[in-house]
């Protein structure tokens, strides 16, 4: 599983970037994506989620950022 790691990038930059670290891997594969609260826990996923995407899980971990899990679409 290849992990993203977006903590300190801004919107919409990390929307961006987690498109194109998501072309790296192959359909059906699963990645996470490390994401900060606020704007981009919100926006993140929801739009990764209008591009096909399936959104496996969301949680908060203990140092305060966010890990998205999910699994790559067609294109």
């Amino acid at each position: 599983m290849q992990t993203i790691d977006l903590r300190g990038v801004s919107c919409p930059t990390n929307f961006v970037k987690a498109k194109l670290a998501l072309e790296e891997i192959e359909v059906g594969e699963t990645a996470q994506i490390l994401l900060d609260d606020g704007e981009p826990v919100k926006n993140v996923p929801r739009s990764l989620k209008a591009e096909g995407h399936k959104l496996i899980g969301l949680k908060q971990t203990d140092e305060g950022h966010y890990v998205l899990e999910l699994e790559k679409a067609e294109e």
